[in-house]
């Protein structure tokens, strides 16, 4: 049985972690690295740093604190937001990061996905989905942090990326981000149910069952979790325990 992954997930808007609910009403959580050395020591398999109007400025501003990450955090780290060509992901993995996530840029231009999984291999190549459900059992992919409809269906638009060679996709629901509600099980097992990557549930994680719930229900490989862990609602340790104590199957953290 595989291993799930519990990752924190960290929203950055210029020097600050922010926080919103359907990702809109960003609100100020504190210093970026304060929390992922906050993260990292409590036992996060994997974090992940997110520049929410990264597209929208047409940069990403991420280097600097991926740098100062690499130097004493020893877990997987993926960077998305306003990576725009194969040049930005250079950039980002020469300072540090394991793995880019790409949204907008990959909508406009899928080519991206094979140029940057050619080049790297697959496994950095994480696409990030932005999901709205639009009707029964359907939802539409979204960029720019949940602003702009693309008119893509989210389970032909996950086929399509990974057969140009995404070798993770990060999937976010924009109706229950930040809503404390729990994930959307029905959209993550509608994407995990026909791709065969890892699939990384976010968005609506309110309490450790959840994670029960999005793992059995939906199948999800790993959780992203923010909300829970920045206003001190659980901890990793914490949520382990719930997922050990169903049955789950979670990785081993060991400090190093």
């Amino acid at each position: 049985m595989r291993k799930i992954r519990l990752i924190a997930r960290l929203d950055i808007k210029g020097t600050n972690l922010i926080k919103g609910v359907h990702l809109e009403g960003l609100r100020v959580i504190g210093s970026p690295a304060e929390y992922a050395h906050k993260y990292y020591h409590q036992g996060a398999d994997e974090l992940i740093y997110i520049d929410c109007v990264a597209s929208l400025y047409g940069r990403n501003n991420l280097s600097e604190i991926v740098e100062d990450s690499a130097k004493d955090i020893f877990v997987p780290l993926t960077v998305g937001g306003g990576i725009r060509s194969v040049e930005d992901a250079t950039r980002l993995l020469r300072s540090g990061a394991d793995k880019v996530a790409i949204n907008t840029a990959a909508v406009s231009n899928p080519n991206l996905i094979s140029e940057i999984s050619r080049r790297f291999g697959s496994q950095c190549m994480v696409l990030s989905v932005q999901a709205k459900q639009v009707g029964e059992k359907k939802w539409e992919a979204y960029t720019d942090n949940g602003r702009e409809r693309t008119g893509l269906d989210v389970i032909d638009w996950v086929q399509k990326a990974v057969d140009l060679g995404a070798g993770e996709i990060l999937l976010t629901s924009i109706d229950r981000e930040g809503t404390r509600k729990g994930f959307d099980t029905d959209l993550v097992h509608s994407v995990t149910r026909v791709v065969s990557v890892p699939v990384i549930a976010s968005g609506g994680m309110g309490k450790p069952e959840d994670l029960v719930d999005v793992v059995r229900v939906g199948e999800a490989d790993a959780v992203a979790m923010a909300d829970i862990l920045h206003y001190n609602r659980s901890t990793f340790d914490e949520i382990r325990k719930e997922a050990e104590s169903a049955g789950i199957e979670v990785r081993k953290y060991v400090v190093r």
